[in-house]
């Protein structure tokens, strides 16, 4: 059974509802049709009615019975903008959060945040910075996670790899109080996102063998970049010591048994890796577009982690057989 084959048979009879914030997409629209047809996930496609049923028309899609709604005439906008208001704390005024809410991808996010529906996947025309913005705002990070980062699932013939952070966060820097005192170290913040993609990499049937990557292995090389990534590795293991995570180690010594035994004999991770988190997202973006690229991956993401909703973001570039997958593992996570 392949992946999607196995989540979405995890997903039968849970009834897991999916806003998509772009309805009259043709993508979208062909996805959606799809998912009707399986029967186990609900979409509802968020834009005027008329023009998403002239565009599912115009595809021969069939999305008859599907919830199509437009923020425009939604009957319970005004309690939607108070609920808006108060969750922005004074940083919009009611006009402000009106106005976003007119658009499909602040919308859709509070229909997650009102429990409305399960999970959201947008993208398709809005930037990534347009659907993580809103998710910043009203979903927010989860209890106990400090920031939102990204996985990307990578499959090959069966074969299942995670990697992590790959788009959303450029680097990792000390934060600061007022007082020039670390409120949250850089080491903390790459620790929270290895650990958050060993769970993302366990939803999605792989056992995780984190690697912590590098250009040094073990102390092999020296600098502040190694430094962090070893200091992340050790606060990793504490905060989950239920994953095999280790670090700091070179890509070849993560996945090749012969170079293991010759650079960290005894790791449980070394030669083995599947799990791949990356010091920041130059080196992460690059890696993981090698692999789809020259290694004849396929990848499945940007996948946000941290949030207290799924919520995930499109390529604009994608096609419809990557709207069904992508909201078959954004309801995978919900």
């Amino acid at each position: 059974m392949d992946m999607f084959a196995k989540l979405m048979a995890d997903l039968t009879g849970k009834n897991r509802k999916i806003v998509f914030t772009e309805g009259p997409d043709p993508r979208i629209l062909e996805a959606a049709a799809r998912l009707k047809a399986d029967g186990i996930i609900i979409p509802v496609l968020i834009g005027n009615v008329d023009e998403v049923k002239a565009a599912a028309a115009a595809g021969n899609f069939d999305i008859e019975g599907l919830e199509i709604i437009d923020p425009a005439t939604y009957p319970e906008m005004d309690a939607m903008v108070e609920k808006m208001v108060e969750l922005r704390k004074g940083k919009m005024s009611a006009e402000d959060c009106r106005a976003a809410l007119s658009k499909g991808n602040y919308f859709g996010t509070m229909l997650v945040k009102l429990g409305k529906a399960d999970a959201l996947l947008g993208g398709a025309t809005y930037s990534t910075a347009d659907t993580v913005r809103p998710a910043l705002q009203l979903i927010k990070t989860k209890p106990g996670a400090h920031l939102v980062s990204s996985c990307f699932i990578m499959e090959r013939e069966g074969e299942l790899l995670a990697m992590g952070d790959c788009a959303i966060n450029i680097s990792y820097e000390d934060k600061l109080d007022k007082d020039g005192n670390v409120t949250l170290s850089a080491a903390q913040q790459l620790a929270e996102v290895a650990v958050e993609t060993a769970k993302t990499a366990k939803t999605f049937g792989i056992d995780p063998k984190v690697a912590m990557l590098s250009y040094s292995t073990k102390g092999s090389g020296k600098g502040p970049m190694v430094d962090l990534v070893a200091s992340a590795t050790a606060i990793a293991q504490e905060l989950a010591p239920e994953f095999d995570i280790d670090g700091e180690l070179q890509f070849d010594a993560a996945v090749s048994p012969v170079v293991a035994q010759t650079k960290c004999k005894g790791s449980k991770v070394a030669g083995q890796a599947n799990t791949f988190v990356f010091p920041e997202i130059q080196s992460g973006n690059i890696g993981y577009k090698i692999a789809q690229r020259l290694g004849g991956f396929a990848a499945y993401g940007p996948i946000l982690q941290g949030m207290n909703a799924p919520i995930n973001d499109l390529s604009r570039g994608c096609d419809a057989e990557e709207v069904y997958k992508m909201a078959i593992i954004t309801c995978a996570q919900a």
